[in-house]
């Protein structure tokens, strides 16, 4: 992984300063690039919200081979990590790979560790043609996320996410006022009740709402027949002073747990911070920029070898606190410290 990121170093530079730790800091108000919007409070709080969370350590138990699978969208997964929906290298990551080993790298990484992959939407068209195109090499290996464009754009992209044959897509709501789009002509837009309603009954396929930060709306996700939401600010690259997704998560999970796929998006980094995720009420977290980072350093290897590392440190973080299976992951492996 050093060599990984020393690559992506070189790679990314003027982009991403693939920073020790993932933060946000040094990349604030980096949009396009790789930062937060406005402050970068938003990234910030995703990791100062995870940081306030410590573990209780417990080594009295029988606990030695804990079980990271997980069960999602009717498919068994090896551990409980998807790939966030991340495009845009040529105006985020410096280009110095293409968009299609970018996203190539990405799925393909994931679905040999047993996972899956997102892919993103924006503009040009390339990022998620670049998607779609490796979606179906992969054979259907990989979730498409579309963002909340005008009706005639965001049907035609549905009817061509169904014909990757992926099983799942999704909506990145919490794009809804992306600045980046709106500069290029391309505005997107909120979504009422029941427009969201009819979009999700025009396809088979299970669906994500991804940017839900409130128990109201994780119930109107509910309503509108949504299978999972994604508890997400965007990375905070879409709106400033927002807090972080592992502030909110317990009161989101606990409004709709049970009814709905409940995945957590926002300042994981690590094993760790995944069981934390987990304890806090996810069924499951999305990591983004490591990722990115990974496949730009290394692509599809690169992406394998974050993945052991997170699986690694998951293992030891399960065994140190007790913790036999991800389905057998409380909130009181937890001890909220601010």
């Amino acid at each position: 992984m050093k060599e990984i990121r020393r690559t992506a170093r070189e790679r990314m530079k003027g982009y991403c300063r693939v920073c020790p730790v993932c933060d946000g800091r040094a990349c604030a108000g980096e949009v396009p690039g790789m930062g937060g919007i406005g402050t970068g409070s938003a990234f910030m709080n995703n990791l100062s919200a995870l940081a306030a969370f410590r573990l209780n350590m417990k080594t009295i138990h029988g606990v030695t081979e804990p079980d990271t699978g997980v069960e999602l969208f009717g498919r068994r997964f090896d551990l409980p990590v998807l790939a966030a929906p991340i495009g845009g290298v040529s105006f985020n990551m410096g280009g110095n790979i293409t968009e299609d080993d970018y996203i190539r790298s990405v799925l393909a990484g994931c679905a040999e560790k047993g996972t899956l992959g997102c892919v993103g939407d924006g503009v040009p068209g390339f990022i998620h043609e670049a998607g779609y195109t490796a979606i179906r090499e992969l054979e259907g290996n990989g979730i498409p996320f579309i963002k909340p464009w005008a009706d005639a754009e965001l049907f035609d992209k549905m009817a061509k996410a169904e014909a990757t044959g992926a099983r799942v897509m999704g909506m990145d709501i919490d794009a809804a006022g992306l600045v980046t789009l709106k500069l290029m002509g391309r505005p997107v837009a909120p979504k009422p009740p029941a427009q969201l309603r009819e979009i999700i009954q025009k396809t088979r396929m299970k669906f994500i709402l991804k940017g839900i930060m409130t128990p109201d709306e994780a119930r109107l996700a509910v309503d509108v027949g949504a299978d999972a939401i994604v508890v997400s600010n965007h990375g905070g690259r879409v709106l400033d002073h927002t807090p972080g997704a592992a502030d909110v998560l317990a009161d989101v999970a606990g409004a709709v747990k049970g009814q709905i796929l409940v995945i957590a998006d926002g300042g994981v980094r690590s094993g760790v911070d995944v069981l934390k995720m987990l304890a806090l009420g996810a069924d499951a977290v999305m990591i983004g920029r490591p990722f990115s980072v990974a496949a730009v350093g290394g692509l599809q290897e690169g992406v394998a070898a974050y993945i052991d590392q997170i699986r690694s440190e998951l293992v030891s973080a399960m065994v140190l606190t007790g913790t036999a299976s991800v389905s057998a992951v409380t909130p009181s492996i937890l001890r909220e410290c601010r």
